[in-house]
């Protein structure tokens, strides 16, 4: 697995101390490497310490989440102190990466309340939070309020919030097959492809009766039927089985692979009860259980959103 990246914005707001941004940008970086990934950040180079105040300041982080557009699978957003709520939420979505947030707001140290030291991150997230509920934009709050990077709680964050990463990430445009149609008693799988859509899923669909078809135009000895054959009296034990309904069984798998091939489909939704046992005197309990083995999860009753979640 590649290392995930993360884009990290530091807030800041030039009426608190700018020391605590300069050092609070250092050791969230080194608390991103330590958990074993990257991250893309403004430098002090860039902009004053690295944060995002201004409009300058917000076109550089703009430009540069853009151009490393293609590794930021989330970004995370650090306030050493209070921040810039409008510098924050207008670099997020100017950037327009639709990716994952994680807000992190640092804690005050109760025996350093004077100017010199000050944060106020507690209340400085909460203006953040406002301003990307306003536009609209999805973030994740860490377990607790506020947090010191170098902690074992927000090192849990920061799991957890790769993990939902990945996950965005892994559905992003991916393609899920409905194989038949659902069964009439399990309204319970019921669905929208159009929201779906929205999330950017989309579903290829196939009639049994089609796949049927398919199957039957197949000979015996078809090489991807005997290959298909050989794969699965290997996977399970098949005594007692008929060969006549191992042939067919290999033959609905071709035509499912060719098919799932064809249409770059990730996962699969199938109508296994009770047409196919029907229609065609097979279960296809073997054939999906060999795809999920495959890591392309195949849902029974047409369970699309089942699939998804799997």
């Amino acid at each position: 697995m590649a290392k995930q990246t993360f884009g990290l914005v530091v807030g800041t707001r030039g009426f608190f101390p700018a020391h605590l941004v300069a050092d609070g940008r250092k050791e969230m970086i080194k608390a991103v490497k330590d958990a074993g990934y990257d991250c893309v950040c403004l430098g002090p180079k860039d902009t004053p310490h690295g944060s995002v105040e201004s409009r300058d300041d917000i076109r550089k982080c703009v430009e540069l989440f853009k151009d490393n557009r293609e590794k930021i699978s989330g970004i995370i957003v650090t306030l050493p102190n209070f921040g810039d709520e409008r510098g924050v939420a207008d670099s997020i979505a100017e950037a327009g990466l639709d990716v994952p947030v994680l807000i992190q707001a640092w804690p005050d140290d109760l025996g350093k309340m004077t100017s010199a030291d000050r944060r106020d991150s507690f209340c400085g997230k909460i203006s953040v939070c406002n301003n990307l509920r306003q536009r609209n934009i999805a973030y994740t709050l860490t377990e607790d309020h506020t947090v010191a990077p170098a902690s074992e709680s927000f090192a849990e964050d920061l799991e957890s919030f790769a993990a939902t990463c990945r996950v965005v990430g892994g559905l992003a445009g991916a393609r899920i097959g409905a194989l038949g149609a659902r069964p009439a008693p399990f309204t319970t799988i019921r669905y929208s492809e159009k929201i779906l859509e929205d999330a950017g899923i989309s579903i290829e669909t196939l009639d049994l009766s089609e796949l049927f078809a398919r199957c039957d135009q197949l000979a015996d000895g078809d090489a991807a039927v005997r290959s298909r054959l050989r794969k699965i009296t290997g996977y399970c034990s098949t005594e007692g089985v008929p060969q006549a309904a191992l042939i067919r069984m290999a033959k609905a798998a071709a035509v499912i692979d060719r098919w799932m091939a064809e249409n770059d489909l990730d996962a699969t939704a199938v109508q296994c009860w009770t047409a196919f046992e029907e229609l065609y005197a097979i279960t296809p309990c073997t054939i999906m259980s060999m795809m999920s083995n495959k890591l392309m999860p195949s849902a029974c009753e047409v369970a699309v959103t089942g699939c998804v979640g799997m």
